[in-house]
């Protein structure tokens, strides 16, 4: 959640509070006029406490919430709101903050007080799951309200919408609440606007669990940093967990029948493209517990201004039928998730079960297998072993240079090329140790990297190098002769075919700056000596990677840079660089 003081900025909050005319009002010469509010259905009413509240604003229109309420004055909330509501219901979704529920307890009752014959058509929910502080020290205080909050304000509101009662809706509401269970993680506190930059709170190899949305601490850190891969199987284990009594708050049964809605939500200073990634491992952590994944949301939902973490939620899915004396319980909670919904800050779904990562994984094995069954030319090289030697050199060199290309490519390109060939080089050096690649059969080894390049480099460096493999493996089966063993000849003429076969996709020729020059380089001086210079021709193509430090660029990502600084920084190009590692490592230099 995103809050401004209104001690503290008084002009920010009535600027922002003119935008949020259309939710309470509008105002006419100081005057405000109530809410008209519809009569043929139950509605469910979001009210919070928050001086500015963005996330619930801009869950307004249509539902997820009926209607939403921003209370900047309690005065206001409780002579300009309460008195207009109409007789037959309203909810209020305070989330579990001392502050908040106070003072709009107050607000109801004392609009009870002064209505007495509308007193029991208003409820009250306060939604509280955060699973960081343990049942012991929250005893009093309770947990807090978090982006879950947000399910109990979509699954309300579209049950509002479809014409329930006041009660239907309050149980419902009430249900998800208690069974909802949210864990925020954060590499740093947010920053309030207007306000000086303060020291950081965490060290640059620390992060922080258990997040709330007002800036408060975590409940610990952790140094160093871990990757998703470790990170979210814990975090999954505080919503999880049952044989801990002071931190067990869902009622999960680990036995493989536990059935989740699935919330990822950035705290406000995540990419899209980094959540994606958290919600890749929040499954895979997910699915390794033996917990279906109904359903999957991810995105801004609940944010604490710029704050670079992200939060995870878990609404678990009743087990029985009947609960709540509704047929199918879990059924009607999805189908209101799934209602659509015209309101800025609710993210599209699919509105389906999303596949498990293990299908998914299994479609690609069935792909390359399909692959590897194919009527491929049988060509092993004349030593195995020396082969495979080489390739493991290649792989590893490019591992140990990834820093230096990707400095370079800072300076010359977008910063990723030295992280591409090091996924590309740590993908083959698997397959090597699991036998796709081998000397033995060499044609289906060079396929297998070119399917590692489209797989795991991706990018335009993925693009190249898969079709340039792809057409090695044609130009090793078209030039085989019926030899069963490689010969230098036979690499040499595979390589001037792919390397002509690579020319009809991209207009990069020597010299270009770009890995087409040590390649192209490498290649012709190969040919030249009918493949028995290996030696020679990689040295040439060394001096041609180390030339493009000279040269303008007129393809790449180089293209788009200044040239003047290419030539003060005097960087070679990181893609031929990339080719240069790789001929040197085979050849054990």
């Amino acid at each position: 959640m995103t809050r401004l003081s209104i001690c503290h900025a008084p002009d920010r909050v009535w600027a922002l509070l003119h935008c949020l005319r259309p939710v309470l009002g509008h105002q006419h010469q100081g005057r405000r006029e109530p809410p008209q509010w519809p009569e043929r259905h139950s509605a469910s009413l979001v009210i919070w406490l928050a001086e500015v509240a963005p996330a619930v604003r801009r869950l307004y229109r249509e539902g997820p919430a009926t209607t939403t309420v921003t209370a900047v004055n309690l005065n206001r909330l409780r002579l300009s709101l309460l008195p207009s509501l109409p007789s037959t219901w309203s909810h209020v979704y305070p989330m579990n903050y001392t502050g908040d529920i106070l003072n709009f307890g107050l607000a109801k009752e004392q609009y009870a007080a002064q209505h007495p014959d509308k007193a029991d058509r208003v409820k009250f929910v306060i939604v509280g799951e955060d699973v960081a502080v343990g049942k012991t020290q929250g005893k009093i205080v309770g947990r807090r309200g978090l982006a879950g909050t947000v399910l109990v304000y979509k699954i309300a509101g579209a049950l509002a919408k479809r014409g329930a009662s006041l009660d239907q809706v309050y149980s419902v509401a009430q249900w998800v609440a208690s069974n909802v269970g949210t864990i925020g993680v954060g590499l740093e506190h947010c920053h309030v606007p207007g306000t000086a930059s303060g020291e950081s709170h965490l060290g640059p190899s620390e992060i922080e669990i258990g997040m709330g949305i007002h800036n408060e601490p975590g409940h610990r850190r952790l140094s160093p940093v871990p990757p998703l891969k470790d990170l979210l199987p814990q975090l999954i284990e505080f919503l999880t967990v049952t044989t801990d009594a002071d931190r067990s708050f869902l009622p999960f049964r680990n036995d493989g029948s536990d059935r989740v809605v699935l919330l990822v939500n950035n705290l406000g200073g995540v990419s899209e493209l980094e959540l994606t990634g958290v919600v890749a491992e929040a499954r895979r952590a997910l699915e390794a517990k033996g917990v279906k994944i109904e359903r999957v949301l991810a995105g801004t939902f609940m944010t604490s201004l710029n704050m670079p973490g992200f939060s995870i939620t878990t609404l678990l899915l009743p087990f029985e039928t009947g609960s709540l004396g509704v047929p199918d319980l879990g059924s009607l909670i999805l189908s209101l998730l799934d209602e659509p919904a015209n309101a800025p800050g609710w993210k599209w779904s699919s509105g389906t079960v999303p596949p498990a990562a293990d299908q998914i994984a299994s479609g690609a094995k069935r792909q390359t297998s399909a692959v590897a069954q194919e009527d491929l030319v049988s060509l092993h090289a004349d030593d195995t072993q020396a082969f495979n030697a080489a390739v493991e050199r290649a792989c590893n060199a490019l591992i140990a240079a990834e820093p230096e290309i990707t400095r370079m490519d800072n300076i010359a390109g977008d910063g990723d090329c030295g992280l591409t060939l090091k996924a590309g080089a740590s993908a083959v050096l698997k397959g090597l140790q699991a036998g796709r690649i081998s000397g033995d059969d060499v044609v289906r080894s060079v396929i297998a990297i070119a399917q590692v390049a489209e797989e795991e480099m991706g990018g335009t460096s993925g693009a190249l190098y898969s079709i340039f493999f792809s057409a090695l493996a044609q130009g090793l089966q078209a030039h085989h002769a019926g030899a069963q063993t490689l010969s230098p000849a036979l690499w040499s003429s595979a390589l001037t075919s792919a390397l002509a076969k690579l020319y009809t996709y991209t207009r990069a020729r020597p010299p270009s700056r770009t890995l087409v020059d040590p390649l192209a380089t490498f290649i012709e001086a190969l040919a030249a000596a009918k493949g028995a210079d290996f030696a020679a021709a990689s040295k040439a193509a060394g001096e041609a990677a180390l030339k493009t430090r000279d040269l303008e660029a007129k393809a790449g990502r180089s293209a788009y840079v200044e040239g003047d600084r290419l030539r003060e920084e005097r960087v070679a190009d990181p893609g031929a660089w990339g080719v240069k590692v790789i001929l040197e490592g085979i050849l054990g230099q």
